[in-house]
């Protein structure tokens, strides 16, 4: 199961942690591994061909992807990475699961 963890503050979403792989298929046949990945990894180049210094990830353990910056584009950009990620969890709920923590 792919599970994506976010972390918000006063409803803005700072921080996205996603690890584990979907085991919908074989690896490299597996097409919701596929949808998530393409789905975080056009957002995060999108986001970072606007603004290089709008957000950083680290991909050595799963991915995580830290929220630099929170102006309308790419708060736009993120919210709209999750909206799609949220939309697979609701055809995938075996295979993706989002937990959201909150620090206010």
């Amino acid at each position: 199961m792919i599970k994506i963890y976010l972390t918000k503050e006063n409803d803005i979403i700072k921080k996205v942690v996603i690890k584990g792989h979907a085991m919908y298929a074989d690896f490299g046949k597996d097409i919701v591994c596929s949808a998530v990945s393409s789905t975080v990894i056009t957002s995060v180049n999108a986001s970072l061909s606007i603004d290089n210094t709008s957000l950083s990830y680290d991909d050595s353990q799963g991915l995580v992807i830290n929220i630099n910056k929170f102006d309308n584009v790419t708060t736009k950009i993120i919210n709209n990475m999750i909206n799609g990620l949220l939309e697979l969890e609701k055809t995938y709920p075996k295979n993706i699961q989002i937990k959201e923590e909150n620090n206010e």
